[in-house]
């Protein structure tokens, strides 16, 4: 699967001042769950920066929300997001 740099572009949001990726996002750009994703960096945490992840707060995922994503994208019933920092990683929200 080739992905176009545009696409990717439009993944790509601020949050926090910084550019992030949401890890359900990252996950699909590389065909994988979400879950195994999460996994993967928690169990190479040494290899990324100690910013590379972070979590939203409730009110930050909610704000965020409305403000990008449309009605159905992404479920409500998320329990947690991660947000991807400027080098390519991803924060986890509660």
């Amino acid at each position: 699967m080739t992905i176009i740099k545009t696409e990717i572009r439009n993944i790509i949001y601020e949050i926090r001042g910084y550019k992030v990726m949401l890890d359900f996002e990252l996950a699909e750009m590389y065909q994988t769950e979400t879950k195994r994703l999460n996994e993967a960096v928690k169990r190479n945490a040494k290899r990324f920066p100690t910013d590379f992840m972070f979590q939203l707060t409730k009110a930050e995922w909610e704000l965020f929300k409305s403000q990008y994503i449309i009605e159905n994208q992404a479920p409500d019933n998320l329990k947690s997001q991660f947000a991807t920092s400027r080098w390519g990683g991803s924060r986890k929200t509660t």
